[in-house]
């Protein structure tokens, strides 16, 4: 196991060395918490009341996360719409005027710089 020289609290004196495996639990609990506010389901739970779920999700508005051996692999949310009418996801009342794709002359180039 290898030996991470990060000192934690940083602390004038002495301490532990964090492992990697000690550093990568503390981030994980960290996440963890951060996480809490949503609630979650596992996937083999989420396999079997998928439909439900989805009733539950379009009536009452709350995002869910799908866990994967307790990792956090997909959210489950109310659908707020269709996709964008505009070209590239550009504002609606945006209008492309002109050939976009020529190259500008060299007069026009130095305008802009």
């Amino acid at each position: 196991m290898a030996k991470v020289s990060l000192r934690w609290p940083p602390l004038k004196k002495p301490c532990r060395l964090l492992t990697v495996t000690t550093l990568k639990t503390m981030v994980t609990n960290m996440v963890n918490r951060l996480d809490c506010t949503m609630p979650t389901i596992q996937a083999s739970e989420f396999k079997a009341k998928c439909l439900a779920l989805m009733d539950e999700v379009a009536s009452k508005g709350e995002i869910w996360v799908v866990t994967k051996n307790g990792r956090p692999i997909a959210e489950l949310h109310p659908y707020r719409g269709g996709r964008s009418t505009s070209p590239f996801g550009l504002h609606p009342k945006l209008e492309i005027s002109g050939d976009i794709v020529e190259p500008l002359d060299e007069v026009e180039w130095k305008a802009l710089a």
